[in-house]
């Protein structure tokens, strides 16, 4: 699947894998590029929780997100 990335810097990041049938969604802060690096900030397995640690942990909510254009990586 494809990542998320905020609108805003796009700096903020949620990947979603499927492991096992279940989904889980993994947030992160991405660094510039010249310093690099990237902070995984939490991994959670709904929505619901996903929503939660965003509103807990960044400035942005899932309204904020889009999906990271094909063929670009992160």
């Amino acid at each position: 699947m494809r990542d998320w990335v905020c609108v805003c810097c796009g700096r903020w990041q949620v990947s979603v894998e499927r492991i096992g049938g279940r989904y889980l969604y993994r947030l992160a802060y991405r660094y510039r590029r010249e310093v690099g690096g990237l902070d995984v900030l939490g991994e959670v397995g709904s929505v619901a929780a996903l929503e939660r640690l965003l509103r807990s942990r960044t400035p942005v909510t899932l309204a904020d997100l889009r999906e990271l254009p094909a063929g670009r990586g992160a």
